[in-house]
């Protein structure tokens, strides 16, 4: 039987959005946290597991963020359900220290970090000091605590059978109903197939111009030829742009594609390599395109954004950044580095080792 194709649109939401500056925003998110864990089918103890955790999230950010920290409730593939705190604070001088039990700068019992990792099915962190120059960057810290609810304990939510670990970031402008931007996935054996699309404009046309491909991804046999499938099935419509990717994890190859004006980065270590797209728009008018192909191993890293994420950031704005799960890459480019004026969406692979 063919894997089904992952559909951003349906599998990639973000269900609540707050900011946190003192104990009260904890009480709306336990109702929006009880209410979707419930409906996720999270039995009571893992239930109990998501709020302590965060109880914990919200009060490091009181405590250190001084009112300047969000909280953030998200809906995976999977099913997951995340807990991604985002704050713009000192940064945390160190991480490593900071996450073991018993470690605390408040004369408390310092468990708050250290209970994350140990009551989440998956749990990482990053942060980055503030730093003198004449470009202010953002400093604070970033927490992403998963939970999947068949998972039945810790070690049985991080062992992963497949080949490579993906993380999505899909939001609409204003966060409307409707989003033009659009990542659909396909898995098959040692490959993963993707296509990332942004439809022209936002809203409701610019969702519809894009939705009715999944079945083209199975069906194509690589990027080059999906790009050309997209390109006649958007013949009717107001068009978008796209980029097509597959890794193959059995080879350790990468191939890639795109049209329009959409962005792509492959790390490799501490070297950041920037991928240029034919101009155009698929379904309309666009000049030839020419797939890159690359060697993809488990250092590597690839994120493919539409235009409603900003192109200026590299590895020393968020040093260290880019070696952390594709999950929470995807989480923070997305708050950051996002174009409030547009649809915004990433998608971020990389291979397990």
């Amino acid at each position: 039987m063919t894997n089904p194709v992952t559909d951003s649109i349906r599998e990639c939401k973000l269900i609540y959005n707050t900011a946190v500056k003192n104990e009260s925003a904890m009480i709306l998110l336990r109702s929006k946290l009880a209410a979707v864990s419930t409906r996720l089918g999270f039995p009571d103890p893992k239930r109990e597991n998501i709020a302590l955790v965060a109880s914990e999230i919200v009060s490091n950010q009181i405590k250190y963020a001084e009112g300047k920290g969000m909280i953030q409730i998200w809906q995976q593939p999977g099913p997951a359900l995340d807990i991604f705190a985002l704050d713009f604070g000192p940064g945390i001088p160190d991480l490593r220290a900071a996450e073991a039990d018993g470690f605390s700068t408040a004369n408390t019992l310092g468990k708050g970090l250290g209970s994350i990792h140990r009551l989440s099915d998956q749990a990482c962190l990053y942060s980055r000091q503030e730093a003198s120059g004449p470009v202010r960057r953002w400093s604070g810290t970033a927490v992403l605590a998963r939970f999947l609810p068949g998972a039945r304990n810790r070690d049985e939510a991080q062992a992963s059978n497949t080949p490579f670990n993906i993380g999505l970031y899909s939001r609409a402008l204003s966060d409307d109903r409707f989003c033009g931007d659009r990542v659909y996935l396909h898995r098959d054996g040692t490959k993963l197939r993707w296509l990332h699309l942004d439809g022209l404009g936002h809203g409701e046309e610019a969702e519809k111009s894009t939705a009715n491909l999944a079945a083209l991804l199975p069906r194509c046999s690589g990027p080059a030829a999906l790009l050309g499938a997209v390109d006649k099935e958007l013949r009717h419509t107001r068009g978008a742009v796209a980029i097509a990717g597959e890794a193959d994890a059995g080879s350790r190859s990468l191939e890639i594609i795109g049209v329009g004006d959409m962005h792509a980065h492959f790390f490799e270590q501490e070297q950041c390599h920037s991928f240029s797209f034919a101009p155009g728009v698929l379904g309309k008018e666009h000049k030839s395109t020419a797939s890159s192909r690359l060697k993809f191993d488990q250092h590597g890293l690839i994120i493919t954004a539409s235009d409603g994420i900003r192109r200026n950031w590299d590895t020393s704005n968020f040093p260290g950044l880019f070696h952390g799960h594709p999950q929470l890459i995807a989480y923070l480019l997305g708050n950051i580095m996002a174009r409030i004026s547009d649809d915004q969406s990433l998608c971020v692979v990389r291979q397990n080792q």
